[in-house]
């Protein structure tokens, strides 16, 4: 028989075990786990858990004042090297205006030329007088090719038919033909003259999709020409230059297929100033 102090006090032991929770209870249950607050993989962190940047303010600690006014003053200077050269740009077009304004005008000297403009000397021989031109115009024998004259130039007008391939700038045998008849003449008649290529059209829409405008075929075809009257006759580069009008100046109405034919040519302009002669 277990004496009743020894009973007693294991009893006591017991309801102490359980009291305090022994690491060996098997009754005793695991206090529950603290939440996570980081978001899981893959899932971002709401927009206001996210730590807010402040903002980052321009710091000048570094910056040399005198690198700045280096600078300054350079972009200075070149504010004055252009404007200098703007300065020198129009009056030199204020000049070769003047030059011109002086050479078209109607005052001539005792034999009926006017000198040339002080610095064009080499470049620009003295021009033909209006009488001189309008006299000129009357011994222009090109058969089929109308010549007029038309204040202080004279034009010398070829129908586009004649010269190139419908809706082309290909020049045909009959156009060769033609062209050199006419620049045989204007040597005769008007030697060393300036003479402006001009090409013309109608405001047909365009039948070759090589083209994008009246203008680009007027150019083409006005190339054309400079090209053969340098390469196959005696003028020179330096008194011809190109003229691409398109359709902007018709002579009649396109109201009608005769008059958009008539629009439809190619015209050599003689000015009164003669280029100098080639050495």
């Amino acid at each position: 028989m277990i004496p009743r102090a020894v009973g007693v006090a294991t009893c006591w032991a017991a309801t102490l075990s359980l009291a305090c929770g022994c690491a060996n209870n098997p009754f005793r249950t695991a206090p529950p786990a603290a939440p996570s607050l980081e978001p899981p993989l893959g899932v971002a962190a709401p927009a206001h858990t996210l730590p807010v940047p402040s903002p980052a303010r321009p710091s000048y600690a570094d910056v040399d004042g005198r690198q700045l006014q280096a600078a300054l003053s350079r972009s200075r200077q070149e504010t004055d090297v252009m404007q200098d050269e703007i300065t020198a740009l129009r009056d030199q077009l204020a000049s070769t205006s003047s030059q011109l304004a002086r050479l078209r005008s109607g005052s001539m000297a005792a034999d009926g030329t006017a000198p040339p403009p002080a610095g064009m000397v080499d470049a620009v021989a003295p021009p033909s007088s209006p009488a001189a031109m309008q006299a000129a115009v009357a011994q222009l024998a090109i058969p089929g090719v109308d010549a007029r004259v038309d204040g202080a130039v004279v034009r010398i007008d070829v129908a586009a038919e004649r010269l190139f391939e419908p809706g082309t700038a290909a020049i045909v045998p009959g156009g060769a033909a033609i062209l050199t008849q006419v620049a045989g003449e204007l040597e005769r008649v008007f030697p060393g003259h300036f003479i402006g290529i001009e090409g013309h059209l109608d405001t047909e829409p365009l039948q070759n999709a090589s083209w994008g405008s009246a203008h680009q075929l007027t150019a083409a075809r006005s190339a054309a020409v400079f090209d053969f009257l340098t390469a196959r006759t005696r003028m020179h580069e330096g008194q011809l230059f190109i003229v691409a009008h398109g359709a902007n100046h018709p002579l009649v109405s396109n109201a009608t297929a005769a008059g958009r034919s008539r629009n439809r040519r190619m015209e050599l302009v003689v000015y009164p100033e003669r280029a100098a002669a080639q050495r």
